[in-house]
């Protein structure tokens, strides 16, 4: 059974920063891990992913702030947000996409609040 455990949201003030982590337990060949972020009464969007090769893609509103990075040995994403804005709130989940036939497996979810 795959689950997938997030850490690392919380309160920060404008300009600050927070990681986010998720690690994926059970065994699974995962293709492309990710954040996705779901702001009070909006979609869940895309934010960031990376794929088994390390190519990395982002939402164009995060560019140059967060960085989406693995750690293939411990089956953890991480999601370094830098340079925070109010409207980056929104609860993060994280998606890695595998198995076999290939599924989306989701998180639990990470509040994330951005607030002075």
């Amino acid at each position: 059974q795959v689950q997938l455990v997030e850490s690392g949201g919380g309160l920060v003030q404008p300009g600050g920063s927070l990681r986010l982590s998720c690690t994926t337990s059970g065994t699974i060949n995962i293709y492309i891990m990710g954040w996705f972020g779901q702001a009070p009464g909006k979609q869940r969007e895309l934010v960031a992913t990376i794929t088994s090769g390390g190519d990395t893609n982002y939402v164009d509103s995060v560019k140059g702030r967060f960085t989406i990075s693995r750690d293939i040995a411990k089956n953890t994403v991480y999601l370094q947000m830098n340079s925070l804005k109010p409207e980056d709130t929104a609860n993060y989940y994280c998606d890695v996409y595998g198995g076999w036939p290939p599924r989306d497996y989701w998180g639990q979810g990470t509040q994330v609040t951005v607030s002075s």
